[in-house]
């Protein structure tokens, strides 16, 4: 089960990659963390924040969920808007489950 609430018929094949990739990282927290923010954001980003969160994607999962929680300083090559936005969306007084 992936999660995600997107259909293909409503993506390009580029985007209908990253929400595959954003659902299925290995560590289930992380598919939690980053599937339901590109199910949010996915249809609205911009080809400069597409490359972003393909970056994102690229970063192994435990060093992006230490920079998501605080535990470790986000690196300057992630610490982009569409980070913080990621962040953001997964701030501690918004519902995980909403």
């Amino acid at each position: 089960m992936s999660g995600t609430i997107r259909t293909s018929d409503e993506l390009d094949p580029r985007r209908r990659r990253i929400v595959y990739r954003a659902w299925h990282r290995g560590f289930r927290e992380m598919d939690l963390i980053m599937g339901r923010f590109c199910d949010a954001v996915i249809i609205d980003l911009t080809e400069g924040e597409v490359g972003e969160f393909e970056q994102l994607i690229d970063a192994q999962d435990h060093d992006l969920y230490s920079w998501i929680t605080g535990a470790e300083p986000v690196p300057t090559q992630y610490d982009t808007e569409l980070f913080r936005r990621l962040r953001e969306y997964h701030s501690p007084m918004k519902p995980m489950f909403a």
